[in-house]
């Protein structure tokens, strides 16, 4: 069964899910079971051995741990069978290894391993693909939205206002900020000054720069360690707010229906999630961004009337037009490329509502097969191509 919507949409501190929220999460479990640790060593495996430095995942650790001190082993040459991002923690006591506890961050600031698989209480919906789900909004009469309603319950309305809230301050708080961004590669932040730029051009060149600046705007408060939402990971949690603030503002939407199309987005999101993956570390960039602009299309496409087969329709387009996308950080940062790839999924992600919106819905390649294609893809892309920092734009910069 497909999990809790909670579960796409995290709230917290940046820059990465997989390499800050879920070895922070992480490190809270494994202190909880051993608070009489004289301190801790934490061995960290792959992917997040490789890019860990520059995702902050050993301030992370070493921040729960406190106040034991931590001993950080870095094995970037060694890929745990399971999932590339692998921990060891081990508890010290007495100079001895007093326990041990191999786990996995997999992606969306998740947790699991051979024995702990992703929290079950939380996986509740019994529809666990875009074929199922259509047929089952063809004989009912509803929508996407309805299904996560009718699942959930109407208490997640107010789960997803408080998503929202927080969405629309992080692109505030991303368009107010100016300087460098932290990390060495002395980039500027660029939302403020596009926001500014855009406002003296016109029509769609307007619109265009309005979206760029709030996809870059919330992309940025991640890449600085600011309180975003994850959607469905840190790295692309630009699209998603981009592409909704810009509908709220420009088109003025209502906060009530907005949020409507937020829980199809988060329906999108977790069909990847259960059928492929989210993880940059294990499928590329286009489990993130690609996935990222599957759910902003979606939404837009909602928020415009569209046809539950349009919304689906849509979605497919945003995901199939990221397939093969790689996931090559400069420095292991959330920066180059990631940044700029949020600004432009998010246009892209309005291009296929645009798109999906001229058609009847109809199209040869459904929503579950590219799902699976995507899947296939990360699993051929050699490693050098996944979070890893070792192929890419991250090699020849």
């Amino acid at each position: 069964m497909m999990e809790s919507i909670h579960k796409i949409f995290k709230i917290g501190n940046g820059p990465s899910s997989s390499h800050t929220m879920g070895p922070k999460k992480a490190a809270e479990i494994f202190k909880g079971k051993n608070p009489d640790a004289d301190s801790f060593r934490v061995t960290l495996y792959g992917s997040l051995a490789a890019t860990g430095k520059g995702h902050l995942t050993d301030v992370a650790i070493t921040e729960a741990l406190k106040p034991q001190s931590v001993e950080i082993i870095w094995k970037p040459e060694m890929a745990l069978s399971f999932h590339p991002n692998g921990m060891l923690f081990e508890s010290v006591r007495g100079g001895q290894i007093a326990s041990d506890w191999i786990i996995f961050s997999v992606g969306g600031g998740d947790l699991s391993n051979e024995d702990t698989p992703v929290v079950e209480d939380e996986n509740i919906y019994k529809m666990n693909t875009m074929t199922e789900i259509l047929k089952w909004s063809q004989k009912t009469g509803k929508s996407f939205w309805e299904y996560v309603e009718d699942t959930e319950g109407k208490e997640i309305w107010s789960f997803l206002d408080h998503v929202w809230e927080i969405m629309q301050k992080g692109v505030e708080r991303g368009l107010e900020a100016e300087g460098l961004l932290p990390g060495g590669l002395s980039l500027q932040r660029k939302a403020s000054s596009y926001y500014t730029k855009g406002k003296s051009y016109r029509d769609s060149l307007a619109s265009r720069a309005a979206i760029y600046s709030y996809a870059l705007a919330t992309s940025e408060e991640n890449a600085c360690g600011g309180v975003i939402v994850t959607a469905p990971t840190c790295g692309s949690s630009g699209v998603l707010p981009g592409v909704l603030y810009h509908l709220k503002k420009k088109h003025e939407f209502r906060d009530s229906k907005i949020t409507k199309a937020l829980a199809t987005a988060a329906l999108i999101g977790n069909i990847v999630k259960k059928n492929a993956s989210v993880s940059g570390a294990q499928v590329g960039c286009q489990g993130e961004v690609g996935v990222a602009c599957s759910m902003a299309a979606a939404a837009a496409t909602q928020l415009f009337g569209g046809s539950t087969a349009q919304i689906e329709y849509a979605a497919e387009m945003g995901l199939e037009h990221h397939l093969g996308l790689t996931c090559d950080p400069v420095c292991g940062l959330v920066q180059v490329p990631c940044i700029e790839r949020n600004a432009f999924a998010a246009v892209r992600a309005l291009d296929a509502c645009s798109f999906a919106m001229l058609s009847d819905g109809k199209h040869l390649v459904g929503f579950d097969k590219v799902v699976q294609t995507m899947k296939q893809t990360g699993n051929d892309l050699p490693s050098l191509y996944k979070e890893t920092s070792t192929g890419g734009l991250a090699k020849f910069i």
